[in-house]
């Protein structure tokens, strides 16, 4: 689903980048055309109206691509044909616009010397805006495809060509300047260079422009993430804790990792509802189940899951912390003063050990879990506590970072459903303090 949205989003830049690219281009037309006009007019040259139709054909042309682009009569190959006819049409002003209008009979070749191929490189560096790399390597290569062409039509007439191969290595300065100022004379050498250098430009333009897509295409999976994982738990954290679990990497990956699994239940919660209207039962149990959310992300627990009247949570995974079964042993005496202002009796089971968690569910709707035996022991401590009268209990991984103040005693060994050997257990009771509320 990641790489189908990336996709999407990187096709809108791409047109919008062409676009651009197309705004760019009638810029430069435009300017192309008030030089053959008022700049040449101001010089003392007449305009050249063939320059200026082929001038006006591009700018509809270019105009016409901008018009199409994210309708029904858009095709995949239209940017490459318009930058193929841009490219060929600046390589065909090196063959039929003279050289000089005052000496018209001066051979076309003159056009390649006096000027060069670097009008091409500005068609190559726009095509970069179409965040294209595929269309900047098609650029480099029509723009070095129609410098050739040009370049062998412009010499196709010559009686006489002559190059840097006909100058001999005790060449004099007189030689050289004669070979050089010849208007016979093409320079292949010359026009393989600046083609070759055109050409590892382009490549390198493509590059640069593939790694800018790899770039945005890690950025959007990322903000994918950082949204699969804020929809996740936003309802179960604060923002802050969402956030951090969003920005962590692979943090809702499947995983296992040591942690602390607390599962919390109202006691006699069916005999409290029997009786009450039902939108103050639900309003009572969601300002405390809101209450014990923020008790435990407080202790940089994550509420898992609300279980009905109760809630599953889990500290250490999926986000890491210092210290599990402290935090775990904190957020249970919060839990209980939490409980007691808001006039419920709760039972707490914590087990400390090995927590499986990862995404379940479909593409369309996911949750997150935890699962495993640790999870399976605090959810039977929890039951647990009903039969012995205790308020929490806690196995032996969670009981060995204990504190005097958390006031654990243990229970011994007790039998649980589900597991075939009996466990050491500790509880911990409430206690009244001096001015009345509970510990």
């Amino acid at each position: 689903m990641a790489g189908r949205v990336a996709r999407e989003r990187l096709l809108v830049a791409e047109r919008q980048g062409l676009k651009l690219a197309i705004l760019c281009r009638t810029a430069a037309i435009a300017v192309g055309m008030f030089w053959l006009t008022v700049g040449l007019n101001l010089s003392g040259f007449t305009p050249n109206l063939m320059a200026l139709s082929a001038l006006a054909l591009f700018a509809a042309i270019g105009i016409a691509s901008y018009v199409v682009i994210g309708t029904r009569y858009e095709r995949w190959w239209l940017k490459y044909a318009l930058y193929a006819s841009d490219i060929f049409g600046v390589c065909a002003v090196f063959v039929v616009i003279p050289v000089s209008q005052s000496a018209p009979e001066l051979p076309q070749i003159l056009a390649f010397r006096a000027f060069g191929v670097q009008f091409l490189f500005p068609l190559v560096a726009m095509a970069c805006l179409t965040l294209s790399w595929r269309l900047v390597a098609w650029s480099g290569v029509i723009a070095v495809t129609g410098w050739w062409a040009a370049f062998g039509l412009a010499i196709a007439g010559m009686e006489q060509r002559l190059s840097w191969g006909d100058l001999s290595p005790e060449a004099t300065a007189s030689e050289y300047l004669s070979l050089f100022l010849s208007p016979d004379f093409v320079g292949y050498g010359t026009r393989l260079q600046e083609t070759v250098l055109l050409m590892i430009a382009a490549l390198i333009l493509a590059l640069a422009v593939y790694r800018a897509r790899c770039v945005f295409v890690a950025q959007v999976e990322a903000e994918l993430a950082r949204e699969r994982a804020v929809r996740t738990f936003g309802r179960f954290v604060p923002e802050t804790i969402a956030e951090r679990l969003a920005s962590s990497r692979g943090a809702l990956a499947p995983q296992v990792r040591h942690g602390v699994a607390l599962v919390l239940d109202i006691e006699n919660f069916t005999a409290y509802a029997d009786g009450r209207p039902p939108e103050e039962v639900i309003e009572t149990l969601g300002a405390f189940l809101a209450r014990s959310a923020e008790a435990i992300s407080r202790r940089e627990g994550v509420v898992i899951s609300f279980t009905g009247d109760g809630l599953l949570a889990a500290f250490n995974t999926p986000l890491k912390i210092r210290e599990p079964e402290r935090a775990a042993l904190d957020a249970a005496s919060d839990l209980l003063k939490c409980a007691d202002e808001c006039g419920f009796r709760v039972r707490v089971g914590l087990a400390a050990g090995k927590i499986a968690s990862g995404r379940v569910g479909s593409e369309q709707r996911q949750a997150f879990t935890i699962y495993g035996d640790t999870v399976n022991r605090a959810a039977r401590l929890e039951v647990l506590a009903k039969d012995v009268g205790a308020t929490v209990l806690a196995d032996a991984g969670v009981a060995g970072k204990a504190r005097p103040d958390d006031l654990l005693k243990p229970l011994g060994e007790q039998k649980i459903r589900g597991f075939e050997a009996p466990l050491a257990v500790w509880s911990k009771q409430m206690t009244a303090l001096p001015d009345g509320t509970a510990n």
